[in-house]
């Protein structure tokens, strides 16, 4: 019995431990959360708000592969184009404000097909 106790022990500490390394794709939902408070900015202007960048951030860090900058890249031009009002010359400096390098331009004619 002290072994079956062991064994799970352990299995629970490697489930816990190898949970943060498992890798899922980058959604259009996350995207979405990440960038939601950058709308106003996008829209109007000034300075873009701490949550926006702290998104913008957190949205740099999520997409680790080239799928999932892909699938950033088709979720914020999809954004574009249904959000009204958005200024796209505020979305294509929107990364350098935040403190954020990224490897293409955030603009709607960028191909995301190209993106790495």
């Amino acid at each position: 019995m002290a072994g079956l106790k062991l064994i799970c022990g352990l299995v629970l500490l490697c489930m816990l431990v190898l949970e943060p390394m498992a890798t899922t794709a980058l959604t259009c939902g996350q995207v979405a959360s990440q960038t939601g408070s950058c709308i106003r900015y996008l829209q109007r202007g000034g300075n873009p708000p701490a949550a926006c960048c702290n998104g913008v951030r957190n949205l740099n860090r999520q997409a680790r592969t080239t799928r999932d900058r892909q699938t950033a890249c088709r979720c914020l031009q999809t954004a574009a184009r249904t959000i009204s009002g958005i200024n796209a010359k505020l979305a294509a400096g929107l990364p350098a404000k935040c403190g954020v390098k990224i490897p293409y331009k955030i603009s709607p004619s960028t191909n995301c097909n190209r993106v790495r």
